[in-house]
């Protein structure tokens, strides 16, 4: 699959977004199912988010993005709703690990500017940095560089699809 260029509308949050703002604790009693859940997206954050999204929406989000508990569904959610991409200031730790396993892309970038509807788009330059554009047309560039590693993992559709693709950790 290929990853880039990647471009959508721009679904701004603010900072501190927690895994429990993405996926409410109370649907997770329910099922852990991505495609089930995905109505429910940030329903208690922004309650009209869910059915407005569309397949190739960015989510925009300031600082410790993913921060609280270290749920997956947090991840496959936005991913089942056809999220593919979130840029951030910055994730908390365990989400970023997550998204990249799960193949969610998860990009730190300064996103201050960018508004709600925005069109985004994110593209490797000639030396392999990622770059974000704005609406405006600035190029915002992405730190820190994804390794080539992430990128083929992202590629793939997670780590998992990336081991089964390779049949285990040879080749």
């Amino acid at each position: 699959m290929t990853l880039f260029p990647l471009e959508g509308r721009a679904r701004v949050l603010g900072n501190d977004v927690s895994t429990d703002a993405i996926i409410s604790s109370r649907r997770k009693r329910e099922t852990i199912d991505p495609q089930v859940l995905r109505q429910y997206l940030l329903e208690d954050l922004v309650p009209s988010l869910a059915a407005p999204v569309r397949a190739g929406d960015v989510i925009v989000a300031g600082r410790n993005f993913g921060c609280g508990s270290a749920m997956e569904v947090a991840v496959t959610v936005p991913l089942a709703a056809g999220i593919r991409a979130v840029v951030a200031q910055g994730f908390a730790r365990t989400y970023l690990r997550n998204a990249m396993n799960n193949g969610l892309l998860a990009v730190i970038a300064d996103t201050e500017g960018i508004a709600e509807g925005d069109r985004v788009r994110l593209a490797l330059d000639a030396s392999g940095g990622l770059w974000l554009r704005t609406a405006s047309g600035a190029d915002v560039p992405c730190d820190p560089p994804i390794a080539p590693f992430m990128l083929d993992m992202l590629g793939a559709g997670g780590l998992v699809a990336y081991l089964r693709a390779r049949r285990g950790f040879g080749a």
